[in-house]
Parts: structure tokens; C-alpha cells; sequence
């Protein structure tokens, strides 16, 4: 495990070279070392955030010499503080707890869907088909990130792998689902955004007045349900 600087107040541990080689045992690896260092508390993190092959770590510089850091130090302690927490990650008998299988309606009615003719004429497949196969296919979330509380889901079939677009659109509406490239997600907030929209639940993903704010996490599986038009509009109330 290698660990690096990201600025002056966080830590960057990354636990694999690369995703794609072997998914499933990378995010495995990743959310069990966020696990014991979420579970170790050392003093003056302040938050940890889990991604595709690396765990950040943030942290308070005060709140670390406060707790015993001589400033010049900082890093190496806590250096030495994540290692004694990440010790024996590999032992056969450590267990993560189950994941949570999250149901996510959809509705994929044209009047949503601003891309969906456009990934079935990259993907050669009739629109019925890319939204049976988008709709078929069970998902991980590798990492939130981009805005708050946005998933980005492994999983997609890869015939329905298509391009972010060229010119990106200035405002794309929340809840939208996208494909970009070979992952899918959604936008839970109204943001600029280059993904093809397929899509769009009622739910709302993030909501800073709950705790945790954000619907999904790391390390979760998604499927996406099909909805019409009336389950949308009495959902989105």
C-alpha cells in the first residue's frame, strides 16, 4: 500500500494499480482498509473517502499535533497510525459486513431519456433493448464523487459502453441517469454534465438535511427498476 500527499491535510493510500484487472477483489480490498480506518478513529482525521482503487484521508494538522504530532512530523505519524490500523487487512477470517442491494426506479420515457437514440445507434440495438439491458444489469458503486452524492456504478453491459459527449450540457436536471463510457450513474443534483441521459428517478440521492446526507455509498449494489410516467409524478412529490 502506498501512501502519498494530497496537499497539507490529506493522505492518499492507494491500494491497487488498477480497477478493470479485477474489479470485484479491488473494491473489496479498498472498502476494508476504509473500514478499519474509520473503525481505528485516529485522532485528527476528519474524513475518509473511498474511490475505485484508493482511500483519501483528511485530516485536522492542529487536531494531530494536539493529539501528540510534533509539527514537523505530522505525516509520519500519522503514517505509522494508518499502517498499525490496516495491519493484518489480508487475514481470511476478517469479514466486511453485507452490502446493501439499493432499488432505484427509473423512468426512461423520451421526454427524460435526451440521449437514449443516441447509445442505441453507438450500441446498434433498437432503445427497447438498451433499456431492458441498462435496466437488467446489477451495478456496484465504486466511489461518490463529481458532485455530492453521485454514484458511479461498475457494471454496465458492455454493449451499451458509450462515449461522453463531445459538448457537454450547461444543466442537466437531478436524478438524471447517464451512461459515460462504460459506467453508469446519476446526477443527484442539477449540474453541468457531458454524460448520455438515458433517463431519470424521482428519488432524491442527496439531501444534506439527513444523516448520512447521500442515499448510496461505496461499496453498494444498485439495480435500476423501470417505471412509467404515473408511478414518476406520484414518487416526485
Amino acid at each position: 500500500m502506498e501512501i502519498t500527499p494530497l496537499g497539507d491535510s490529506a493522505l492518499i493510500l492507494r491500494i491497487r494499480d488498477r480497477f478493470d484487472d479485477a474489479p470485484e477483489k479491488t473494491l473489496d480490498e479498498v472498502l476494508r482498509v476504509f473500514d478499519r480506518l474509520e473503525s481505528s478513529k485516529i485522532p485528527g482525521v476528519i474524513e475518509l473517502a473511498p474511490a475505485y482503487t484508493t482511500v483519501a484521508v483528511f485530516f485536522d494538522p492542529t487536531q494531530v499535533v494536539d493529539a501528540g504530532a510534533k509539527p514537523d512530523h505530522i505525516l509520519v505519524w500519522l503514517k505509522e497510525r494508518i499502517h498499525a490500523a490496516v495491519a493484518g487487512i489480508a487475514d481470511p477470517g476478517y469479514k466486511r459486513a453485507k452490502r446493501r442491494v439499493v432499488e432505484i426506479p427509473v423512468c426512461y420515457d423520451p421526454e427524460f431519456a435526451f440521449d437514449l437514440d443516441d447509445v442505441a445507434r453507438h450500441s446498434c440495438l433498437p432503445s427497447r433493448e438498451v433499456v431492458d439491458l441498462h435496466r437488467g444489469a446489477e451495478y456496484c458503486v465504486g466511489c461518490i464523487g463529481f458532485t455530492p452524492g453521485f454514484p458511479f456504478l461498475a457494471g454496465l453491459p458492455k454493449q451499451l459502453a458509450t462515449p461522453r459527449r463531445t459538448t457537454p450540457r450547461k444543466e442537466i436536471p437531478a436524478g438524471s441517469v447517464g451512461i459515460g463510457g462504460a459506467q453508469t450513474g446519476i446526477y443527484p443534483l442539477r449540474s453541468p454534465g457531458g454524460w448520455n441521459i438515458i433517463g431519470r428517478t424521482p428519488l432524491r440521492l442527496f439531501n444534506p438535511d439527513q444523516s448520512p446526507p447521500a442515499l448510496l455509498r461505496a461499496g453498494d449494489r444498485v439495480r435500476f427498476r423501470a417505471i412509467g410516467r404515473g408511478e414518476f409524478d406520484s414518487t416526485n412529490r
